[in-house]
């Protein structure tokens, strides 16, 4: 079975899901392969490995290390087009489609297809929303975009559902790694009863009550990633709910 295919049965059969998000320059050979054996353990669905800058060329020994360890899939959540890897299992196509910025929205896109349409990983087309998590975040400044403000929830939907109709299989609000406070409840509600295709909720959460909030608001998965590379017990924690 697909990625892809998983999610939507696991969406559809009203199970939770779990993405651990990886940022590579963040990690060591060591603390990965800890990680790999935590997820194994705490029944996470999907690795997503990527971020808005890396500093350091390491993608491809996190993507090998991890698998050494989990068969997990992985999927890149890329923050360009130089973080496309052959070794990962799929990616998000990521349109950003809360933003303006025309590079983001296709440019890169139509840089990255050649290489895609050669490639066996799993291509997942993903309309990507920012939502104003409470104070700037690396992927709003490296995105050149202007997030969604938190409480204005109609422009969130229009938004999802503008991005369904075009034919994206997935919508992913993120409030940016590091965010003061993650997509509200109300918020994710409203999209989720908009759309009819599976919604990612990621970005400033912190715990499992709070990941519980948001699996209970509607989000279908999950992605947590500042929070477990300071608690990595917070994988256990946030499985045992949705167990």
């Amino acid at each position: 079975m697909n990625i892809y295919q998983h999610i939507l049965q696991k969406s559809a059969a009203g199970k939770k899901q779990f993405a651990v998000l990886i940022d590579p320059d963040k990690e060591t050979e060591s603390s990965l392969l800890s990680l790999g054996e935590l997820a194994n353990q705490g029944l996470v669905d999907y690795f997503f490995v990527g971020g808005s800058l890396l500093t350091q060329d390491c993608i491809d020994a996190c993507i090998a290390t991890i698998k050494s360890v989990s068969n997990i899939p992985v999927v890149l959540f890329p923050g360009s087009v130089l973080q496309i890897n052959q070794k990962a299992d799929g990616l998000l196509f990521l349109s950003l489609i809360s933003g303006r910025n025309a590079d983001l929205l296709i440019g890169k896109h139509v840089v990255s297809a050649p290489m895609l349409k050669q490639s066996k990983l799993e291509v997942l087309p993903t309309g990507y929303m920012l939502i104003d998590g409470g104070h700037p975040t690396s992927v709003s400044y490296m995105s050149n975009t202007t997030p969604i403000p938190a409480d204005k929830k109609d422009i969130a939907v229009c938004t999802a559902m503008a991005g369904e109709l075009l034919g994206l299989k997935l919508i992913f609000m993120d409030a940016g790694s590091g965010a003061a406070h993650p997509v509200s409840e109300v918020m994710v509600t409203a999209v989720k009863k908009a759309i009819g295709i599976p919604l990612i909720v990621g970005g400033g959460i912190k715990s499992a009550e709070k990941a519980k909030a948001i699996f209970d608001a509607g989000a279908d998965v999950v992605v947590v990633g500042n929070a477990i590379e300071s608690n990595r017990a917070l994988i256990q924690e946030i499985a045992a709910i949705i167990s």
